[in-house]
């Protein structure tokens, strides 16, 4: 018998891959999905995938995919029953999610109390705390001053870290050294976390020169089910975003990977949380671990999660929000083989990772068995420099940790994608160094290793679009775009310094 869909119509209040990707659960849900795009994504692969597509604004995020009002103009419009955030823009936004339950519109995600909660970083410390999660040691107190402040990061220890308590990516977040370095990184932290989030507040943690980063997703219904998901192992990042995921953590024995995926229920159980959301924490070299925070939306790096376990955690998250009960309990829930994702970005390495813009001339995504690509790319699409340069999700699975890093290998050596500058040969060298591929590292591999990983600059712009042009005339066994573009051939006359391009 075929079940009705658990809403008639969604909008997606997000952009590029996540909102395809969150259009393409909808369909095998038989629900209609409802596209909002800015002015400068009139012609984006995700509206072009929705049933219905409504302009937000101009290109600034502020004036479209930030504006509350504008979004729920359109949600009643287009008469949505639901919302999906995705991530980023509004998926942490208490103040979006109670505009949606006044208008009457259901919030694909957490309760607003859960989500303010967990999204101040002292109010989650102190609650972890008191539900006997392990956390890490450090000041979450409100006086702020600057003497308490000193007196409390000698208690602490150096080195320190300084953090936002509603920061996120980064921002608002200093190493502390020595004592006489505090006043300043405290300054400048709070400067810069008042100018990103509103709100000043800092905090103080131990800061571990070597410390695994491990993250466990979990889904919980509204009628008391909270399940783990597994982990994912996240220590590969880059002036902390996370740059390489994979599932399950090549650090984790079993009864390590039982205790925190029972702390992380925990973490979960003690704000009642609904829906998916993830426990990041901390493993050091001992092998204690320690609660970081709580992401209260869908991870980017939620694909390999679903790899391994064979699950559609946007679908669960539809059906969650429409009051349905979770259609598996945790003694249902086993990780199959080894899945490992990278995060394909328009950025040149060679230039300290500088964002970069343009038109696509020549676009090919890898295939093959266990290649998974999250994108909204096509050819001839514009890059402008309004949003996040992430590009694509590119994740290989395998039976084994090492079948997947071959395999993701391989899909990023068949990933063509010219007219913008691109990570993918940074992210090569990532996956082909012996540490990696031994899975002996922490969060500062991307530090230690830099010289290993340094590449010299990409052919240029003008260069790539005759290569883009020549590429369409070859055909059969002749060389791909991808090895004429980067010069595999040895005698490539593109790469030859002692000739003059004209």
């Amino acid at each position: 018998m075929t079940q009705n869909p658990p809403f008639q119509k969604i909008l997606i209040a997000n952009r590029g891959e996540i909102a395809v990707r969150v259009i393409r659960s909808c369909r095998e849900l038989g629900i209609s999905p409802v596209a909002i795009y800015s002015e400068a994504d009139a012609s984006a692969l995700h509206v072009q995938l929705a049933d219905q597509a409504f302009c937000v604004g101009p290109a600034p995020a502020l004036e479209s995919y930030l504006n509350i009002p504008r979004i729920l103009e359109v949600a009643r419009e287009a008469g949505v029953d639901a919302v999906h955030p995705g991530y980023g823009f509004l998926s942490e936004n208490t103040a979006f999610v109670e505009a949606c339950q006044a208008a009457g519109i259901v919030f694909i995600g957490p309760s607003t109390e859960a989500m303010e909660l967990m999204g101040s970083k002292i109010a989650s410390k102190r609650c972890m705390d008191q539900a006997g999660v392990p956390t890490v040691p450090g000041y979450y107190g409100d006086d702020q001053s600057l003497e308490r402040l000193q007196s409390e990061a000698l208690k602490v220890g150096f080195p320190l870290l300084v953090k936002a308590s509603a920061g996120g990516g980064g921002k608002g977040m200093r190493v502390v050294e020595k004592i006489e370095d505090l006043p300043a990184a405290l300054a400048s932290a709070k400067r810069e976390a008042l100018n990103a989030f509103g709100d000043d507040a800092v905090f103080l943690e131990r800061y571990f020169t070597s410390v695994r980063h491990i993250e466990f997703q979990i889904l919980a219904d509204t009628q008391g089910q909270v399940l783990h998901l597994c982990e994912r192992e996240c220590s590969i990042q880059r002036r902390h975003q996370k740059i390489v995921e994979e599932a399950l953590s090549p650090a984790l024995s079993e009864d390590l990977r039982a205790q925190m995926a029972a702390a992380a229920v925990q973490a979960a159980k003690a704000v009642h949380y609904v829906n998916a959301g993830t426990i990041e924490m901390l493993l050091d070299a001992e092998n204690r671990f320690y609660f970081l925070e709580m992401n209260t939306r869908l991870q980017v790096e939620h694909p390999v999660t679903e790899q391994v376990l064979g699950l559609d955690l946007v679908k669960a998250q539809i059906q969650v929000a429409a009051g349905q009960p979770l259609p598996f309990s945790q003694n249902d829930i086993s990780a199959r083989g080894h899945a490992i994702e990278v995060r394909v970005y328009a950025e040149d390495p060679a230039r300290q990772f500088m964002p970069t813009t343009g038109h696509i001339l020549a676009l090919k995504l890898p295939q093959g068995p266990g290649i998974r690509v999250d994108s909204g790319l096509y050819r001839t699409q514009e890059i402008t420099p309004y949003y996040d340069p992430m590009l694509a999700k590119l994740v290989a699975w395998g039976p084994d940790r090492e079948s997947a890093r071959l395999r993701l290998i391989q899909a990023l050596k068949d990933f063509v994608i010219l007219g913008v500058t691109t990570n993918i040969a940074y992210l090569i060298r990532v996956l082909e160094h012996p540490q990696f591929q031994a899975g002996h590292f922490d969060t500062h591999f991307v530090e230690h290793y830099a010289a290993d990983l340094q590449l010299a600059a990409e052919l240029p712009l003008s260069v790539q679009a005759v290569a883009a042009l020549l590429g369409k005339q070859m055909q059969g066994g002749q060389r791909s775009v991808q090895n004429f573009a980067q010069g595999q051939d040895a005698h490539n006359p593109w790469l030859r310094t002692d000739l003059k391009l004209l």
